[in-house]
């Protein structure tokens, strides 16, 4: 509907729509009210005029697009307040300043544009001329040219259509200056406010929503929050944006298991029933609209809400059957013998799927535990601990199961949460058994051979098999025992020696066989440990055998050492002796015994003569009875430094050489070195002749490794300037044969038989064959391409005469190129001539 711009008429005189009533009645009485107010308090000189509607839309705020278009609003007009000026009295009045408020334009709008918005007058502009302009964002500020402003008649105007979703208000200030740029009036702000417009849809954060909720949940669960942001002014219904469900997949057990929240988004639960074993996972499309939720004037949007029903253990394993049996083998560890299954309808691979087996009765020895398969969930009955057909030929278990997590609350067990398990032992042929393994026996060392040291019986397991028991040497390092094969009797073949290499800290060992006639036959091994007891069978002995020692008696010794191979008691304290005979040695030598082991050998006499001596000593052990050796030890006796170190002449002197000898000894040496020093100086003064006979020499004549050039072939342009195809053989010589040498692979073969074809073809075909071979030598090395053996295909040039007799053509020489041209002037041109 259209309202007149001035109308003053009653309300009777507007037809309204029934569907607009409301809002146009409203906007009737505000605009009464508006030239109301402006008929009692006119502003002649400095005011403003608002339209109606604008008037309408400061005070409420709310309208649509169609009203503002309906409502023939006028533009602001704006006068500049009035300047000072002197009363009568000569007192000085100034007008207020007007507050213009501020200008609301729509967003979106269809123009037609530029739309004018407001009009600027100063109360000056009779008496002069004014220019007009506006400053701030949207006029010379980015974005700029969204204002402008007539600089004469000061109407300004919005120049396209705004987006409160950009921008959603400006602020501009408008002047007024003279001709000269002189203000003449204060500046004035204006507001300008973009009025909101529903033109943007509810947007979802995602479009696809992921909740869950656990089976068996209360109504009014709280699964999840979907949640809708709309770019509009959230003041005002076109940002306010409600919620709904729009459809539930599956429906089952009934179509509404869900509800929303129509201004949170929260999605709850409103029916019970909720089982993840029936429907694991609901799709609901959720609808947010604004405006309220009006469906009419709001704008929509959906999304994708997927709830998954999270499983709880209201569902205990059972045993697809009471009963299971299963068979092994005696002995046996480590192997499944019986599995067991079970049926769960909780989530697999879960804790509340997951089975727990657990044996309550019938294996007291704790020979069998029950492993899961994490796949399939069966319990796998395994042996841990051997067991013996002997003593159980079967067990009878009784087995339960369980979940790893507890059932939920109110979930009663099964009836089927217990089996019984039947296990049979299958009886095989066990290897005989040392009942002492390994064996320890004692007894002294050096028994004669043919003593019976024990008997190493083994012992048959298998008590409801008759079977025999052989025996056998595995190991006797020594080879000092033998054993029965019948009875297991062992007996010695040789003397014991605890002495011996292969008697490990008096223990010696050696290892048995036994072995049964079963089917199939079946052995094992047993250790024999004998301990020798040590008998004193073994002289002590001294060490070391060779000393030295000064000439001169002061507190230079020898310390000697007694060694004895037997343990105790046989051997230590030792007893160190001289012999009576010969008396030079207790006249010259004395040994005085230091601890048990241990004694000193030292000159009795103040001086010896330098030499090596021969002093024996009687040592004796502590054993039952005793053993005693005589040891002889050699002493080099020599003259002393002031350190009791033997000199060099002392030692050599000790070792039996007299002062003749050492002198001649010297002079030897000597000799050899002069001969070592005249061998030097003939060596340097032939090198030096042979370095001044090299001078004396012309390098040149010195043919000796040098390169000698004969001749230089090839190698400039003009010699590869030549045809190839010149050099071909006749065709009269294909019946002549020749033999050449096989050359190397990579390189091509010229064929037994000469074909008078291109020569110049073989030579480019063993170039390409160098070149690509890279053991080829470099380009500039000799290539030999072939061999042609002795003799020539061509024959002898011998023949050929300087003769013109004309029964020769030789015309066909001057199709062999620059190079026979001479030849062709000398034979084919005789006619020229």
């Amino acid at each position: 509907q259209h309202i007149p711009h001035q109308s003053e008429e009653p309300f009777h005189h507007l037809a309204v729509d029934d569907k607009v009533k409301k809002r146009a009645c409203v906007c009737l009485l505000v605009r009464e009210v508006y030239h109301t107010c402006y008929r009692l308090h006119p502003l002649p000189s400095s005011s403003f005029h608002l339209s109606p509607f604008l008037f309408l839309q400061e005070m409420t705020g709310n309208y649509t697009r169609k009203e503002v278009e309906d409502s023939g609003s006028l533009p602001v007009v704006v006068r500049f307040p009035w300047q000072p000026y002197l009363s009568a009295s000569g007192l000085q009045r100034q007008k207020r300043d007007w507050v213009i408020p501020p200008i609301n334009v729509p967003e979106n709008s269809r123009g037609p544009f530029p739309q004018m918005l407001v009009s600027i007058r100063s109360d000056k502009d009779r008496s002069i001329n004014i220019r007009y302009s506006i400053t701030g964002v949207g006029a010379d500020q980015p974005p700029n040219e969204v204002f402008s402003i007539d600089p004469e008649k000061g109407k300004m105007y919005v120049t396209k259509p705004l987006d409160r979703e950009e921008r959603s208000s400006y602020h501009l200030r408008a002047h007024a200056v003279d001709m000269n740029g002189n203000q003449v009036e204060q500046p004035v702000d204006l507001y300008i406010f973009v009025i909101d417009m529903n033109d943007n849809r509810p947007e979802f954060k995602n479009q696809v929503y992921n909740g869950s909720v656990m089976e068996g949940s209360k109504p009014g669960t709280t699964v999840m929050t979907v949640t809708a942001h709309d770019a509009d002014d959230i003041t005002t219904s076109n940002g306010m944006v409600y919620y709904r469900i729009l459809q539930q997949t599956p429906h089952s057990p009934i179509p509404n298991m869900f509800t929303i929240n129509r201004e949170t988004g929260d999605i709850v639960t409103v029916a019970a029933g909720l089982d993840r074993e029936r429907v694991s996972q609901y799709t609901v499309i959720v609808e947010a609209t604004d405006m309220e939720g009006n469906l009419n004037f709001g704008l929509s949007s959906t999304a994708t809400a997927i709830i998954s029903i999270t499983d709880v253990n209201d569902n205990p394993p059972e045993f697809t059957q009471s009963t299971f049996s299963g068979e092994v083998l005696e002995n046996s560890v480590n192997v499944v013998v019986a599995n067991l299954t079970v049926m769960d309808k909780d989530e697999p691979r879960t804790p509340n799927w997951n089975a727990v087996y657990r044996i309550v009765s019938g294996d007291n020895g704790r020979h069998f535990t029950i492993r899961t398969n994490p796949e399939t969930n069966d319990g796998m009955v395994t042996v841990v601990k051997p067991v013996d057909f002997e003593m159980n030929r079967a067990f009878m278990l009784t087995v339960v199961v369980s979940n790893q997590a507890p059932l939920a609350e109110g979930v009663q067990a099964s009836l089927q949460y217990t089996a019984g398990v039947t296990i049979s032992v299958k009886d095989i042929n066990e290897a005989p058994v040392f009942p002492d393994n390994p064996k320890m026996v004692r007894f002294e060392e050096g028994v004669p051979a043919g003593t019976i040291i024990t008997t190493f019986a083994a012992k048959d397991p298998d008590t409801f098999m008759q079977q025999s028991i052989r025996y056998a040497k595995l190991a006797d390092p020594a080879n000092w025992l033998s054993i029965n094969s019948s009875n297991g009797q062992i007996t010695t073949t040789a003397v014991l020696d605890r002495e011996s290499i292969y008697v490990k800290k008096n223990i010696y060992e050696a290892t048995f066989l036994a072995a049964d006639n079963g089917s199939p036959p079946a052995s094992s091994t047993g250790t024999l440990q004998i301990y020798l007891i040590d008998v004193n069978d073994n002289a002590p002995s001294l060490v070391p055998r060779e000393a030295q020692i000064c000439e001169r008696a002061n507190a230079n010794s020898i310390n000697i050492t007694a060694a004895d191979a037997d343990t105790d008691p046989n051997v230590g304290p030792f007893v160190f002796e001289l012999p009576m005979h010969p008396s030079a040695i207790r006249r010259n030598w004395t040994v005085s015994r230091l601890n048990g082991d241990y004694a000193r050998l030292s000159l009795r006499i103040q001086f010896l003569e330098s030499g090596v001596y021969e002093v024996p000593i009687s040592v004796s052990d502590s054993g039952n009875p005793p053993l005693s050796n005589r040891s002889i030890i050699k002493v080099k006796v020599c003259p002393c430094d002031e350190h009791g170190d033997c000199t060099a002449v002392g030692a050599v002197a000790a070792a039996g050489l007299g002062t003749g000898a050492i002198i001649a000894i010297l002079i030897c040496i000597i000799i050899l070195l002069s001969m070592v020093l005249l061998f030097v100086v003939w060596m340097k003064r032939r090198e030096k002749e042979r370095q001044t006979k090299q001078l004396l020499i012309d390098p040149e004549d010195d043919v000796r490794d040098n390169i000698l050039k004969y001749d230089e072939e090839g190698g400039g342009e003009e010699d590869q300037d030549y045809d190839l195809s010149q050099l071909q053989q006749p065709d009269s010589l294909e019946h002549i044969m020749t033999k050449p040498v096989v050359p190397e692979s990579q390189y091509p073969l010229r064929p037994v038989v000469p074909h008078p074809g291109d020569i110049g073809d073989f030579i480019n075909e063993g170039l390409r064959a160098a070149d690509n071979d890279p053991t080829a030598p470099p380009y500039d090395s000799l290539l030999v391409f072939d061999y042609e053996g002795s003799g020539s295909t061509a024959g002898s040039v011998s023949s050929l005469n300087s003769s013109s007799s004309g029964e020769q053509d030789y015309d066909y020489l001057n199709d062999w190129g620059p190079r026979f041209k001479k030849l062709a002037d000398m034979y084919g041109g005789g006619n020229d001539d």
